[in-house]
């Protein structure tokens, strides 16, 4: 029944890399040093166009407007779109062939016990990290009342609509909305919708690629093969649509700063402070520990290793979309095998959304002590145990956080349209959130290929 993994060798076996995850003298692949600056160089160039654009010209000048309908949005949809594109057959395919690979339903067992233990824990310290800054820092209360109202009633449609929609969602009871959100009542629905169902993908593929484990070696070989290729032709057209990627970036970067306007940032100064910090007290603090003490890897090659995909998921606001890069960064850069960087990457790119959970938290408390609400230490409590549930089955798509900001509100009594308020700049801290969560799904990746390599 169980058999080894039916692909061959794969590219960390050409660094020379003799654990699987590898020391700090290892290679990393020539090209990706290039194609990271040009992204880099793209993102610094759209950044500053879309903010000069701003400053001089304002959001609403029929120039700025034109050039973003005409031009710059439509090229960065179509990135998303060539991202997205792969991440069905990468995610199907890679999953399956992982699971193979890892030997049996037992080895599955303790990788999954593993990878799920590290995300709720690591989630938990983002959480506590966000509310304890949200009560030292009160960005809630250094705020003016008369620039929380303009900005409420700026985006008050907005806010009304996000409202509504999660009322929706939420009118069945939570029993029934955790079951259709994980299982599939059609699997091919999950995956053909404009959004597809990451959750309910993931759910279909680790079952059917259990029912493989369970069956004979010569029952499943071609279809092992064939999953092999389609993961090795998914990870050839990533290397393509990557190509693109610096003229896509400055595209989403002008998009977004042309639009924000440093009048909301300054007007939400202490919140975008609060949630930068306690962002980068969980990059380059949590993680930093986990990857040296718990991953046996030094924190500075890590992160010079995964550059690309911070990059590319701060661009995107998106981990689905990161995806395909983060499971081709894992192989050559970090040399962690295929079998386990399918397996914690793909569950990861929706389980394991640290910053995320952070934001969530964080937002929760600003909004509340805006509205002059007192949370009590239960209350907040409360507010760690959503916003890591929140972190789990939170969509990995932009702005996906949104909906469950708004239940939060609505379970500490918090008037939910308060959300409103922080619409303006929720897409540029949706890019520094994810860009956290990715490196958060690679450090996880990095300790269980450590663990399993030990054994």
């Amino acid at each position: 029944m169980d058999g080894p993994p039916v692909h061959a060798a794969t590219d960390y076996e050409s660094l020379a890399m003799a654990e699987a995850v590898p020391s700090s003298e290892a290679k990393v692949p020539e090209q990706s040093g290039g194609k990271h600056n040009r992204i880099l160089i793209g993102l610094v160039v759209g950044t500053v166009a879309g903010i000069c654009a701003n400053k001089f010209l304002g959001a609403d000048h029929p120039a700025i407007r034109q050039t973003i309908f005409y031009v710059t949005e439509p090229i960065g949809e179509l990135f998303m779109r060539l991202l997205f594109m792969t991440v069905i057959p990468l995610v199907f395919s890679s999953l399956i062939v992982g699971l193979y690979g890892l030997g049996g339903i037992r080895n599955l067992g303790r990788i999954g016990v593993r990878s799920f233990a590290y995300c709720v824990v690591i989630s938990a310290i983002s959480v506590a990290i966000g509310l304890f800054l949200a009560n030292t820092i009160r960005p809630g209360k250094r705020m003016n009342p008369e620039t929380a109202a303009k900005l409420q009633e700026r985006y008050a449609a907005d806010a009304e609509k996000k409202v509504a929609e999660t009322k929706q969602t939420t009118k069945e009871s939570p029993t029934m909305q955790f079951v259709k959100s994980f299982v599939p009542k059609n699997p091919i629905a999950a995956m053909t919708t404009d959004t597809p169902n990451m959750l309910q993908i993931i759910f279909f593929t680790v079952v059917f690629g259990v029912a493989v484990l369970m069956l004979p070696s010569d029952r499943t070989t071609s279809l092992l093969g064939a999953l092999d290729g389609v993961y090795a032709a998914s990870a050839k057209i990533i290397d393509l649509i990557m190509l693109f990627a610096p003229v896509a970036v400055v595209c989403l970067l002008f998009n977004n700063t042309a639009q924000f306007g440093l009048d909301v940032l300054q007007a939400l100064g202490w919140f975008i402070v609060t949630v930068l910090l306690g962002l980068g007290l969980h990059m380059f603090g949590t993680y930093s520990i986990a990857v040296k003490w718990l991953g046996g890897m030094c924190p500075l090659e890590f992160f010079r290793r995964i550059k690309t995909v911070m990059v590319t998921a701060f661009s995107t606001s998106s981990s689905a979309a990161t995806l395909p890069t983060t499971l081709r960064v894992a192989e050559q850069n970090l040399g962690i095998p295929r079998e386990i960087s399918s397996f914690v990457l793909t569950v990861g790119a929706t389980a394991n959304q640290n910053g995320t959970a952070l934001y969530e938290g964080v937002s929760v408390l600003f909004l509340a002590q805006l509205a002059g609400v007192d949370l009590s230490l239960g209350q907040q409590i409360v507010v760690a145990y959503l916003a890591i549930l929140g972190g789990i089955g939170t969509a990995g798509v932009p702005s996906g956080s949104i909906p469950f900001i708004i239940i939060i509100l609505s379970t500490v009594h918090v008037n939910p349209l308060l959300i409103g308020i922080i619409l303006g700049v929720d897409r540029i801290l949706d890019m520094c959130r994810t860009t956290l969560n990715v490196a958060g799904d690679l450090t996880a990746a990095v300790y269980v290929a450590r663990k399993e390599a030990s054994r």
